[in-house]
């Protein structure tokens, strides 16, 4: 393996890992009600768990509700015990055809709890890039043990690939500040 391939593997894996922690903070409650908060729930359909947007649309009629229309209107009742395990502190309610979802304002100690949140989700993205890092790295020392690159190609390699550490942690450090900042503003 070349350092370029080498380099343009971390790179990829780095880039899902912020795109994996991108997906994990929209379904983190802000002040703003969104179908990004429940698309991605899992509920107990057909013997198996499945996203709820794969069984039904999300849309939001009025600023404070979201409404979860089934494909299959005999899904409610598994819909509704879906969010009620999913712990976004949201009660559903349903009529057999359709789910509403009455969102409540949050409090300032909710805010708190989703912030501390968001923090939690960004330290385990920054572990998941270190952990591409130390593979990434041993991957440049096989390459050289092999002969495929040399002393000073693996020693630029550990270094462009700190770089990149470094970059995507700064990106992480952004997301998570943008989304507490919208966390604690509503």
């Amino acid at each position: 393996m070349t350092s370029e391939q080498i380099l343009a593997d971390s790179r990829d894996k780095m880039q899902k890992g912020l795109e994996f922690f991108e997906e994990s903070l929209k379904g983190l409650r802000t002040g703003r009600v969104t179908p990004a908060l429940v698309e991605n729930i899992r509920v107990d359909a057909y013997g198996s768990p499945m996203p709820l947007n794969q069984l039904a649309s999300i849309s939001v009629p009025e600023p404070r509700m979201l409404l979860v229309k089934p494909f299959d209107p005999s899904m409610c009742t598994a819909i509704e015990k879906g969010i009620l395990k999913s712990d976004i502190g949201i009660t559903p309610e349903t009529d057999g055809k359709v789910v509403r979802l009455p969102v409540p304002m949050m409090s300032q100690e909710q805010r708190d709890k989703m912030a501390g949140r968001v923090k939690e989700l960004a330290e385990q993205a920054r572990v998941t890039m270190r952990n591409i890092r130390r593979d990434q790295n041993k991957v440049a020392e096989t390459a050289r043990k092999s002969s495929e690159l040399s002393e000073d190609q693996e020693h630029d390699l550990k270094e462009d690939i700190q770089k990149l550490l470094k970059d995507m942690e700064g990106s992480i450090d952004t997301l998570a500040a943008a989304r507490t900042k919208e966390i604690q503003e509503g």
